[in-house]
């Protein structure tokens, strides 16, 4: 790993649902300096146009089941209608994104989800990034955007987690670069009281997330999102920011970053 720095961003459906944050967003991704990643879910869009067509949509425990006819509406929705629109966005404010699935060009590398209790049906467990074609993209100056579908190279695409591409990208990434990981969702980063949006913890390391665990103030759903963020630190990605759309801006200050 040399000097040189990457930022890679995950954006969520609650940045894209919403037009106004996604073309604002979009402003402030294009003028980040330097390399730079932008990794898309979608799932809202998914299940309305699931709605529409008349196919059931399955969620157990939050997770989506994903059947034949669910893969191909994410493929329709994630590949197609979502990165496109972001990528030609992109293209408008002079940043030369290029979308992708992790079946282009082989970038990720996934295996189906073994059934043990549940049978999340063609969902992927990442296995593999390849990290050096990603980067002869970002060295001729084109900017990747994936959307959160991989494949297990044996012709089957398979639904995976954003927020597990985002990191597993940032991962092997960071063998060629500085790689900070910026997960952005609805809130300005994670909260000391849930009630009060300014109670953001600016810094947190390894033992002040036991604390905080301990101390019940990271919980429920924002617990395997921290499990992603400290999996991330662990495999040298240098740090982990979690925040709203806005923290990407270059003045902003109020937003959580995890180090080790």
């Amino acid at each position: 790993m040399g000097n040189k720095k990457l930022s890679i961003v995950k954006i969520g459906g609650n940045v894209i649902e919403n037009e106004t944050a996604l073309l604002s967003f979009l402003d402030n991704f294009a003028q980040i300096e330097g390399a730079k990643i932008l990794i898309h879910g979608g799932g809202k869009e998914a299940t309305k146009l699931s709605q529409k067509l008349g196919i059931p949509t399955q969620m157990v425990e939050g997770r989506r089941i994903t059947d034949k006819d669910t893969v191909d509406i994410i493929t329709m929705v994630y590949g197609g209608l979502i990165n496109k629109r972001i990528v030609s966005q992109l293209q408008a404010r002079n940043c030369n994104a290029l979308g992708f699935s992790g079946a282009d060009g082989n970038t990720i590398l996934s295996e189906k989800r073994p059934v043990v209790d549940i049978d999340y049906g063609f969902v992927g467990d990442v296995k593999q990034v390849n990290a050096p074609f990603i980067d002869v993209l970002l060295q001729n100056g084109i900017t990747p955007v994936f959307c959160a579908i991989t494949h297990d190279k044996k012709g089957q695409l398979l639904n995976t987690n954003a927020d597990t591409v985002a990191s597993e990208v940032a991962i092997a990434m960071s063998q060629f670069y500085e790689t900070s990981l910026y997960y952005c969702f609805e809130k300005q980063g994670v909260l000391r009281s849930i009630e009060d949006e300014n109670s953001v913890i600016t810094d947190i390391n390894s033992a002040t997330y036991e604390t905080l665990l301990n101390e019940k103030i990271i919980a429920d759903g924002m617990i395997p999102k921290m499990k992603n963020c400290f999996h991330a630190l662990q495999h040298q990605v240098h740090k982990v920011c979690i925040g709203n759309p806005q923290m990407i801006q270059k003045n902003n200050t109020l937003f959580t970053t995890l180090t080790l």
